[in-house]
């Protein structure tokens, strides 16, 4: 019980909000962090103590030997001593020194190894810094005083490490770019996957309704979204399943009672009336199977699997083929896709059908690209006016004034095309061409999986 309070107690604090603060501060954290690492590592490599640069050995050595000469020898001994790294002079007096003024100079030097290597706790050492010279553009100097009173300058080059105050200030901004967009990687990396998760299961749910729920994971924000939609999918799943069986009912009750009048009518003395009776029954026994094939749309039971939209179109072509009527193609052999071939079967199906019934010179085209399928379905007929674009999808209307259903069906096919590409997630919309005819135009999302 502990174990399960501490749990909600834990995702309860998982919320957006707090992922948004947290990253802001982190990433601050971590670029100040990355400042101070890089401005500590940058002091030391561009200007170390001079206890740590290793020529303090170097120094002592030839102090002691420079000490030990004659004083009109220790200037030549000096210059002979000096090389690219050091640079000895030897001076009278302290006079004539162009020094700063530091008031550290001397304690710089009161350190156990100093002492131990001039082996004079007495002599004078004094030591200046690059940083101490004006502009901070100085070198390290070395001052020691000689047991008679005269003095030996080291100098040392400042240690560059070849890089500008401008450049050293870019690689600062780098770093605190670097820490920004790593913390923020990590950080929309953990918010991104429960909704890609969350997109797919929607996807998903859109091209099978049969989907299973999607796992809530993520922050608590987006938890309670999951778990709406979920109850939603279990609501719209029990929905469908109940009006299947409604359907399914509807369809035996409408049809025995015509059939009972067709028998009926067999009993009509007047041929004329009685043909005129089957006509009424014929067109309510069309109209029925019209209305219940759209309502129940069996193919929207179907379960999305990958498969071969170019050859399911060049199958449909043949089969018109047979017919006597010739279909143009435009498009690659072969194009996989994810979703549900009965489905689009029935719209492809339905869209030629219109094209052939009411005009002429019917194609298809067929492309694809990284995120969706697009099928054009042409003809040159009169096409359909701009206003009535829309309106055609109504189920029901049609734009036959006559309504003659042996002509212009019951006006379901386009309300039932658009249905099912809508399910898709696609989308399912009319054009006039330049010159005469009309274009229907499909669009299919591209989902995860398909080939």
């Amino acid at each position: 019980m502990t174990g399960w309070i501490s749990g909600w107690r834990l995702r309860s604090r998982n919320t957006i909000a707090r992922w948004i603060a947290l990253t802001t501060i982190v990433a601050m954290l971590t670029a100040l962090a990355f400042n101070a690492l890089f401005t500590q590592l940058a002091g030391v490599w561009a200007y170390p103590p001079l206890s740590e640069i290793g020529l303090l050995e170097k120094i002592s050595l030839t102090t002691k030997l420079i000490e030990a000469s004659p004083a009109p020898q220790r200037q030549r001994l000096a210059a002979a001593a000096t090389d690219s790294a050091l640079s000895i002079s030897w001076h009278a007096s302290r006079a004539g020194l162009d020094l700063p003024q530091v008031a550290e100079a001397a304690s710089r030097t009161a350190t156990p190894l100093a002492q131990r290597l001039f082996n004079s706790p007495e002599r004078r050492l004094e030591a200046y810094q690059p940083d101490d010279w004006p502009q901070h553009n100085g070198h390290y100097a070395l001052l020691v005083q000689l047991e008679d009173g005269s003095w030996l300058m080291f100098s040392i080059a400042s240690r560059s490490w070849g890089l500008g105050q401008w450049q050293r200030n870019l690689i600062l901004i780098l770093l605190v770019l670097l820490s920004t967009v790593l913390v923020a990687l990590i950080a929309t990396r953990h918010l991104a996957r429960p909704l890609q998760q969350f997109a797919e299961g929607a996807r998903r749910f859109g091209v099978d309704f049969r989907a299973p729920p999607i796992e809530p994971i993520g922050p608590r924000e987006i938890r309670q979204a999951i778990l709406a939609f979920n109850a939603m999918q279990a609501q719209l799943q029990h929905f469908i399943k109940d009006r299947t069986q409604m359907l399914a009912a509807i369809s035996h009750d409408l049809r025995t009672p015509l059939t009972r009048m067709r028998l009926r009518g067999e009993f009509i003395d007047d041929p004329d009336q009685q043909q005129r009776l089957f006509r009424d029954v014929d067109e309510m026994q069309a109209m029925i199977n019209s209305s219940l094939e759209f309502f129940r749309d069996d193919a929207r039971l179907e379960q999305a699997t990958q498969f071969d939209l170019a050859g399911l179109l060049q199958t449909l072509i043949d089969d018109y083929r047979d017919q006597s009527i010739d279909i143009a193609f435009n498009g690659p052999e072969h194009l996989v896709y994810l979703g549900r071939p009965l489905g689009l079967k029935r719209v492809m199906t339905n869209l030629l059908d219109n094209a052939i019934k009411y005009a002429g010179e019917p194609a298809i085209e067929l492309s694809r690209d990284d995120e969706q399928v697009t099928v054009f379905v042409l003809d040159r007929g009169p096409g359909i006016p701009v206003q009535s674009h829309e309106q055609v999808f109504v189920p029901f209307y049609r734009l036959e004034e006559s309504r003659n259903k042996s002509t212009g069906g019951v006006g379901l096919g386009l309300s039932a095309a658009r249905a099912i590409v809508l399910e898709h997630g696609g989308s399912l919309t009319l054009s006039n061409r330049t010159g005469g005819g009309l274009a229907v135009r499909v669009v299919l999302p591209v989902l995860k999986g398909a080939g």
